[in-house]
């Protein structure tokens, strides 16, 4: 993808161009802002992980992925993960290495190594929930429409986030997770999967399609994502949904963040816009 990210103008342009812009700004300050990308599929991924560790016999490759798993600092982490990838290219836990370069990549806001250390994950495990939500999530906040491939773009968003709901509806408890912890991973990872297919149909200009999404990400959602709340208006707001698009700018208005006054405002505006057309 390209550094810049281009304003796109949409119906309802003021708003369309201001939620485009802050998204696009706010994806590269706060690569990890939104859903966590780490919670719910990694969680139980690594559970899984460290109780197979004895079935890998090398105690050496064991101690590296552990240092490799514990660090923090995007940098060092993947220094860590070129020396694991060039010591043990055939290790079970090539994959999982892979993934974390990705995120690591990600942190530094590097989308070509992301998608690539994505791409080479999945090319091991295409079932990896965390690696398809991640890019699902991660495609439609820095897209451009000027790229060369933006809709290829938008296309593996789509088919990434429908294939881990396919994923998560058929997952197996971890054995040392609980019905609750498990139950909650799930549906955290589902409101994140939600939000990436509502930010791709908001891209397409698919208003219909994007609200309904954005509505499975945001209702129930305690900690709904502004820019979720924002785009979920301006869905609604084009479908002429005003009684709606003021409850989804009145939600996103009460989040601190980049988005809030513009929330608060065009909670009044579409607040307005309903009560005229009650009257006609």
């Amino acid at each position: 993808m390209s550094p810049s990210r281009a304003r796109k103008t949409l119906p309802f342009a003021a708003l369309a161009v201001t939620f485009l812009f802050v998204v696009a700004s706010d994806c590269r300050a706060q690569p990890s802002a939104g859903p966590n990308l780490n919670v719910a599929s990694n969680e139980m991924q690594t559970r899984m992980e460290l109780s197979n560790m004895d079935a890998l016999g090398d105690k050496d490759e064991i101690a590296a992925f552990q240092v490799f798993s514990k660090e923090q600092t995007p940098d060092k982490k993947i220094k860590l993960g070129g020396a694991f990838l060039e010591k043990y290219p055939k290790s079970p836990l090539v994959e999982r290495v892979d993934a974390g370069m990705m995120n690591a990549y990600r942190a530094q806001q590097d989308w070509k190594d992301t998608y690539l250390f994505a791409d080479h994950a999945l090319a091991l495990k295409p079932d990896d929930v965390d690696v398809l939500a991640t890019v699902a999530w991660t495609i439609p906040h820095v897209y451009s429409p000027d790229d060369a491939d933006a809709d290829q773009e938008l296309k593996k968003s789509e088919e990434y986030a429908k294939h881990a709901l396919e994923v998560l509806a058929t997952m197996h408890k971890p054995a040392d997770m609980s019905e609750a912890q498990f139950a909650d991973s799930k549906t955290r990872r589902s409101f994140q999967l939600h939000s990436a297919l509502g930010l791709v149909y908001f891209r397409r200009e698919d208003y219909a399609n994007s609200a309904n999404e954005l509505e499975q990400a945001t209702k129930g959602n305690a900690t709904p994502d502004p820019t979720d709340l924002y785009a979920l208006g301006v869905d609604l707001q084009n479908l002429k949904r005003y009684s709606e698009a003021a409850e989804a700018f009145r939600g996103c208005g009460q989040i601190a963040g980049a988005l809030q006054d513009q929330c608060k405002q065009n909670a009044d505006s579409t607040k307005a816009l309903a009560a005229l057309q009650q009257n006609k």
